[in-house]
């Protein structure tokens, strides 16, 4: 298998529905860049591509209010170009599009937990961890990491989940959501909000509540690249995992830090995204028994995103 394991992305091509018509730099040409890249690389030979299911309205209420969801529909079917802010720009089949996008990480989870995969990827649009429980924002309208980390405990009775977030903006709604929550470890490693979107994330955010501590905040400064990833992957990631030992992982996989990609200031290299890639499958294998789904969020210059997302998925199923 050429040194690689088998890998499983969950693709569907209902996700590039989302095609509203303002200029929006979250587009289907994204992932339509990703699987054109993974087909052409070494890992062809190790990927088995699964299309994804709906995510039902029972499963979308487990994080997000049903009254938003509802309005989320609505605001789609109605013709609006977005919903709340142009960010949020939206189409008649957007709705459509973000269940896909949602259930992607619920397909993913189903074939680990029934023994049909060990590691799984989601090319799945539009991306998920800046949605709120009841307002959408940032191009995200259901949080698709989130939903996947409650979906894996009260569907399939995972006590404790870590979400690892390396998109180069903070993942505000996964945060609130768990905030005060016991059960999920969330780490998300940003662009420091002072200069960056949403604005949110700062070291000191750590948690409330019975929640205290298991947020885990790790702003960059702008310019950060390798060394300051790695050193934050062994002086703070790595320890966390250890002290939390979670029983499943869900990475929120954005791919924005790249030098080449303008939507942050970060400089990080193509191959950080590969450490990136390994660091994740070895604390899946060392605390989860293996069980790890990435979701795709942002990344947005084509040729970086693609090139960055085969070194990703080439970590994730390196041989050890």
């Amino acid at each position: 298998m050429g040194g690689f394991r088998p890998i499983h992305i969950v693709f569907d091509d209902r996700c590039q529905l989302h095609n509203p018509p303002l200029d929006h730099p979250e587009g289907p040409n994204r992932t339509h860049a990703i699987m054109e890249r993974v087909k052409s690389s070494v890992l062809r030979d190790v990927v088995t591509i699964v299309p994804s299911r709906m995510a039902t309205m029972d499963e979308l209420t487990l994080v997000h209010d049903v009254n938003y969801i509802l309005a989320f529909e609505e605001a789609c079917l109605s013709g609006r170009e977005y919903m709340g802010h142009k960010d949020n720009a939206i189409c008649y089949e957007t709705f459509e599009a973000a269940l896909v996008a949602a259930g992607g990480g619920l397909q993913a989870i189903d074939l680990i937990e029934a023994g049909e995969a060990e590691r799984v990827f989601c090319s799945t649009r539009p991306p998920g961890h800046h949605a709120e429980p009841a307002s959408p924002l940032g191009f995200c309208f259901i949080n698709n990491c989130a939903l996947a980390a409650r979906y894996w405990q009260k569907r399939h009775g995972v006590e404790k989940v870590v979400i690892f977030d390396f998109d180069a903006h903070h993942g505000n709604g996964i945060e609130t959501i768990f905030f005060e929550d016991p059960s999920v470890l969330y780490i998300s490693i940003h662009e420091h909000p002072s200069f960056s979107f949403p604005g949110t994330g700062y070291g000191e955010d750590r948690g409330g509540g019975r929640g205290e501590g298991l947020t885990l905040n790790i702003p960059l400064m702008p310019g950060a690249g390798e060394q300051e990833v790695m050193d934050a992957l062994k002086a703070t990631i790595s320890p966390a995992l250890e002290r939390f030992s979670p029983d499943a992982l869900v990475v929120a996989a954005g791919f924005d830090a790249h030098e080449m990609d303008d939507m942050s200031g970060l400089a990080y290299t193509t191959k950080v995204f590969g450490k990136l890639g390994v660091a994740a499958r070895l604390w899946a294998d060392s605390f989860c028994s293996g069980r790890l789904v990435a979701i795709l969020e942002g990344g947005y210059q084509l040729d970086a995103l693609a090139a960055s997302c085969e070194r990703f998925l080439g970590g994730l199923s390196l041989e050890c």
